[in-house]
Formats: structure tokens, C-alpha cells, sequence
């Protein structure tokens, strides 16, 4: 579970309505109109649908989880995974790596360390790996767009629904009576709106972002030690080719030879 979205998504709701109730002494039922909500969430539930193959748009549950789950795998600890397969093949052979893949959790890693135990050339299992990258960004992009698409016609519906309470209002000017419910009914839909993209989908949009740069990065550490290990590759060189993907002061909380060669003052 990831704690920031939570929180602050938790947070957010809390002070809107914390803002509802001490705007109306504590009455904030009036903030509640059934016809608002129905054109509102129901139109833009409908209205996203018609743009997105029906498929597509039932797999939105499985967009939304990435944004409400942190990935299990940190760069740190691929980078000592790779390490670690990188010892055992100078040691007991590439073949050997077959024995580990029940220890990897991870689809993209364990295919890149099957294509370098079938002794792939390095460059096509980049070829490979990279067409992988490619298309991981096509899905992460089409799930996001979806996030996208009802943050910019929630807020469209609400100000359908203002113009049709504005024209309802008008309607009914020959009673003073029902023109402050009527504009207040008309503004409902706007405020619903507003919220349905500003505290659900934008902020939810920009965290699927900030997950897909997330795991971009963690497969590129990924493909990167995979080329080391099929280089060959030295596992104190290959810690020094990956660890350039961590900032200064994390690189040497690292587990690996590069690390261990040095003494407690952190000097070989």
C-alpha cells in the first residue's frame, strides 16, 4: 500500500468536507443533490466509455492499483540481486543462473537472465528487452489516458448541469422564492465536478507518472545488469556501471564487492 497516496488523498477529502461542515453549521446535506450526482459521476462514467474499447476501460481497476501500490522491488536491491547472479556465474558458470530464477520475482528480469543463460547475443537481447520497454510505455500511456479522460469531462459535465439548472432557474423567475435553490442546485454540479478532477483523477493521473518513471528506471538497472552479466563482466564492475543510477550517498549502502572492499571510514 502506498502511504502518500493514501494520505493524501484521505487528507484532501477530509478538508473539503471539514470546509463543507463549518460552511454550513453543520448541515452539510445541502452540498447533496441526486440529480447532480447522476449527471455528473454517471455522465463521465459513460462518456470516458464511449472513447475506450470496452476491454480497455474494464482493466481501469488494474490502473488505479499502481497508484494505490508501491512496487515490491527497489533499485538497491536489483542492483544486489544482479550482483549476486553475477558471483554465482563467474563461479559456477552461466548455466547455473538456471537454478536462481526461482528466487527472481520480477517477469522482465528472469526473461533477460533466461535469454543470457540460452547465450543470446548481447545485442539482441537489448533489441529484445528495449521492445519490452516500448510496449510496457504504450500500456502504462493507455491506462493513464483513461485517468486523463475523466478529469477533463467530469468538470464538462458539471457545467452542462449548471447551464441546465441555470435555464431551469430562469424558467421559474416569477417565484423570488426559488431562484437561491435553483442557482445553488445549478452550482452543485460545477463543485462536483471540480472535485471529481482535482482531488480523484488529476492527482491520481500524476501519480501514474510518477509510477511509470518509477519502473521505467528500475527495468533500464535491470537491462543494463543484464548486459553486464552477459558481458561477463567483472560483479565489481558491474556494481560500479549500475550503482550511476542511485544518487551519491545511497551508492555505498549498496551490498556488494565494490562496498565491501572498503574500510569502516568508507576508503579501500
Amino acid at each position: 500500500m502506498d502511504l502518500a497516496t493514501i494520505i493524501g488523498l484521505l487528507t484532501a477529502l477530509g478538508m473539503v468536507f471539514w470546509s463543507l461542515w463549518i460552511g454550513t453549521n453543520g448541515q452539510p446535506n445541502i452540498y447533496w443533490d441526486t440529480g447532480s450526482v447522476v449527471l455528473v459521476f454517471g455522465g463521465s462514467l459513460f462518456v470516458v466509455l464511449t472513447t475506450q474499447s470496452l476491454g480497455r476501460y474494464l482493466g481501469l481497476f488494474r490502473v488505479l492499483q499502481r497508484g494505490f501500490f508501491a512496487k515490491k522491488m527497489t533499485i538497491p536491491q536489483v542492483i544486489e540481486q544482479i550482483i549476486r547472479l553475477g558471483e554465482m556465474a563467474r563461479r559456477e558458470g552461466v548455466l547455473s543462473l538456471e537454478n536462481a530464477l526461482g528466487d527472481i520475482d520480477d517477469d522482465f528480469l528472469s526473461n533477460g537472465i533466461r535469454l543470457v543463460i540460452d547465450g543470446t547475443a548481447a545485442n539482441e537481447i537489448e533489441q529484445i528487452l528495449t521492445n519490452e520497454l516500448e510496449a510496457m510505455d504504450q500500456r502504462h500511456s493507455q491506462g493513464k489516458t483513461i485517468i486523463d479522460l475523466f478529469g477533463k469531462y467530469a468538470p464538462a459535465f458539471g457545467m452542462i448541469g449548471t447551464l441546465i439548472g441555470l435555464v431551469a432557474m430562469l424558467n421559474n423567475m416569477d417565484d423570488p422564492t426559488a431562484i437561491g435553490p435553483g442557482m445553488a442546485v445549478a452550482i452543485l454540479t460545477t463543485f462536483y465536478g471540480a472535485c471529481i478532477a482535482n482531488i480523484l483523477c488529476l492527482p491520481l493521473s500524476d501519480k501514474l507518472t510518477y509510477r511509470h518513471d518509477e519502473e521505467m528506471l528500475l527495468r533500464t538497472v535491470m537491462l543494463k545488469g543484464i548486459l553486464s552479466l552477459q558481458a561477463g563482466d567483472n560483479p565489481r564492475v558491474t556494481q560500479a556501471k549500475l550503482a550511476v543510477f542511485l544518487p551519491i550517498n545511497k551508492r555505498d549502502a549498496i551490498e556488494g564487492p565494490a562496498s565491501r572492499g572498503k574500510d569502516d571510514d568508507g576508503k579501500k
